[in-house]
């Protein structure tokens, strides 16, 4: 496949050149060709999406979306990433692609700090930087969020809140205390519980728990925080391990229907929990999606498209593409939908 590659001078032309194109779509619709001007691309690119991890069944269901991009453009585009998730191991990912030539880079970074040098080494290349759920990363052109991450948080309460009968006391738990995305979720729960729900009160001495994203480790720090400290009826859950390790913890120590958690899971992964009543509610966006909108938002940079409010990345929910309040950097879509018991075989994943 031939590859175009782009000077550092190149990119910064791309980001502001205005060319109308139309997004591609999943239908298989390509972006009109016809962009002009320095930085506009040929179409014919290879683009390496970089999730967290390559085994976890969240990134691999974000697969789906980047074989299908790849299969609607014809341009090599494809995921590769660590064994488990580990910042440096990602890093390695990502260097490894640097020395291949790759003209893009989508990335989902576990810490956002740790990958700054190593995704500067690939600005610095002429290669497109573009990220998911890294809200904070400064090396990157733009980065992409389904939604706005504080609302999405206060609906993740909202959603505990009705579990818990909007009152009790609650903690949160995120995957890693260096991840933007679970931390501003987080963040956005507890900011709407102490706006909204007056009679729900934060676990002062434990407000923030660490899963490590690993199911394991969430069920024994659950085990843990309501064995320690038994006022506790309520866990907000960010990572997609989380609900399935606290619910595991609930239901082993008795506690169901007086405990509650929630947060975001796959609704095949979490039938069971949802099904027995350990969960009332989950709170996702299809991984296929994102990865979809993140080879689309690479490839209009490539083309050399203006990247503007109401971008459109051609599959749900990134339709309408707005900027973060007082950000030219992070886009927000609105892709996020609720799972229960009665609408969890309806997803199909």
């Amino acid at each position: 496949m031939k590859q175009r590659r782009f000077t550092k001078a190149a990119l910064g032309v791309a980001a502001v050149l205005t060319l109308g194109l139309t997004a591609c779509t999943p239908g298989g619709q390509s972006a009109e060709p016809g962009g002009s001007g320095e930085g506009a691309g040929d179409g014919d690119y290879t683009i390496a999406i970089v999730p967290k991890d390559a085994t976890n069944p969240w990134f691999v269901r974000m697969e789906e979306g980047v074989k299908t991009y790849a299969a609607d453009t014809g341009m090599e585009v494809y995921q590769k990433g660590p064994a488990e998730t580990d910042a440096t191991m990602q890093a390695q990912v990502i260097q490894d692609l640097i020395a291949q030539g790759v003209d893009a880079i989508g990335v989902i970074p576990v810490d956002p700090g740790a990958l700054e040098t190593v995704l500067k080494q690939a600005m610095d290349a002429g290669i497109v930087v573009v990220t998911h759920e890294g809200a904070s990363q400064e090396n990157t052109m733009y980065d992409i969020e389904a939604f706005n991450n504080s609302d999405y948080g206060g609906f993740i309460m909202d959603n505990l809140a009705e579990a818990m009968g909007e009152e009790g006391v609650y903690t949160t738990m995120v995957g890693h205390v260096t991840n933007a995305s679970h931390n501003e979720w987080a963040d956005g729960a507890v900011a709407r519980a102490e706006a909204e729900y007056p009679n729900m009160t934060l676990l002062e001495a434990e407000p923030r728990v660490e899963s490590q994203d690993d199911g394991e480790v969430a069920y024994q720090s659950a085990k843990e925080v309501l064995k320690k400290y038994p006022e506790v009826k309520g866990i907000v859950g960010t990572s997609s391990f989380d609900a399935p390790g606290v619910a595991r913890a609930i239901e082993e120590l008795g506690l169901t229907g007086k405990v509650f958690v929630t947060g975001t899971g796959m609704p095949a992964a979490n039938k069971s929990i949802l099904d027995k009543g350990l969960v009332k509610s989950l709170t996702l966006w299809d991984p296929a999606d994102a990865g979809y909108a993140l080879a689309s938002l690479a490839t209009k940079i490539l083309d050399g498209e203006k990247i503007a409010d109401g971008v459109n990345l051609g599959v749900k929910g990134y339709e309408d593409m707005k900027f973060a309040e007082g950000s030219d950097k992070v886009l927000e879509g609105n892709g996020w939908v609720v799972i229960n018991k009665d609408n969890v075989d309806s997803f199909g994943f």
